[in-house]
């Protein structure tokens, strides 16, 4: 089936509707992803539009309702993961009409000033990755305009939440190692902030679980990072037989400096990493990790967000998906 052509005039929404033998409101529905279409009706729609090259007219729209149709994205700019996750949320918003403002913090821009500057820009939600953000900012911040806090468990904030249990995925991560036969393992951790705090969390609960001491050394979010636990670890007595690693930048690190070292991953040292980010999946790396369900996480945030833009739900919703483990060749059995 072709596109229409340029010279037959740009589609609009009434022409999807005939396509598909709907009203032009229940089009709006689907196209706006609003709740209360059904996923097949959903899939004819998208589908219809996408053949007829139909796009929204956003301007006119918003210029109507007085909204900027714009949703500004918090992210951290040191995390794979939020990159990821953040042109998936792109690909989406696209489809379903909306646009993403990208406010970067790291450590030289704290998400205050990230924060502001979108405000500034008239977005008319945040969505929040990773946030830091004590609960009374959020909910000062949740009271003026819709939010998402993505990876943060909150309570009593008001504002939106889709997660994965960091405690649980460190665990998990944990738990593998431990039932490869490994009771020396390390944790290299993400230094200070929440999301690191949980993850220490569930590695020592699984280390309790399994009657073992657990030993964490401070690692951080990126290669550096784990360059330099790598060099903690090598100066020390004798060597762990497994490490969990706060997030595969920091993984990857450490796997460099061991392998600088003559150290054979997993031979001598299992070592497992968090994200399933693009670097872990490199065949000369295959690193052992814990998904965060990228494609999952961005369907919620987007229909959180259209449930308060365009549907009017004020109380707050919490969406907690699954970590999943995903065994690779940087971990194995240690040697008897």
């Amino acid at each position: 089936m072709s596109r229409q052509s340029p010279g037959a005039g740009r589609p609009r929404l009434a022409d999807v509707a005939a396509r598909v033998g709907l009203s032009p409101a229940s089009v709006s529905l689907v196209l706006r992803g609003a709740p209360g279409p059904s996923p097949a009706t959903r899939a004819r729609v998208l589908a219809a539009a996408d053949a007829l090259g139909y796009r929204p007219d956003r301007a006119a729209s918003m210029l109507a309702s007085r909204r900027s149709g714009t949703v500004g994205v918090v992210l951290d700019i040191r995390s794979t993961y939020h990159a990821e996750l953040v042109e998936e949320l792109m690909a989406l918003a696209e489809r379903r009409g909306r646009d993403l403002l990208l406010g970067a913090r790291s450590p030289a821009r704290d998400e205050r000033r990230a924060v502001e500057s979108l405000v500034d820009s008239r977005c008319e939600a945040l969505v929040l990755l990773g946030s830091d953000a004590p609960a009374d900012r959020l909910a000062e911040l949740g009271a003026t305009l819709p939010v998402v806090a993505v990876g943060r468990r909150l309570s009593g904030a008001g504002v939106d939440v889709v997660r994965v249990p960091d405690d649980d995925g460190a665990a998990e991560q944990t738990r593998h190692l431990l039932d490869l036969g490994h009771r020396e393992v390390v944790h290299v951790d993400g230094g200070a902030g929440s999301i690191a705090a949980e993850r220490r969390d569930g590695y020592r609960a699984a280390m309790r679980a399994a009657g073992l001491p657990g030993r964490v050394v401070a690692g951080g979010h990126g290669e550096a990072d784990g360059a330099r636990a790598a060099r903690t670890l090598l100066a020390g007595e004798c060597l762990p037989t497994a490490v969990a690693v706060f997030n595969d930048r920091c993984a990857v690190g450490l796997l460099d400096t061991l392998a600088r070292a003559g150290i054979d991953v997993p031979a001598t040292v299992s070592v497992a990493g968090y994200d399933d980010s693009p670097l872990s999946r490199l065949a000369h790396v295959d690193l052992t990790t814990v998904s965060q369900d990228v494609p999952g996480t961005a369907e919620y945030v987007l229909d959180l967000l259209a449930e308060r833009l365009d549907g009017g739900r004020d109380a707050a919703r919490e969406v907690v998906l699954a970590p999943r483990l995903l065994p690779r060749a940087s971990t194995a059995p240690p040697r008897s």
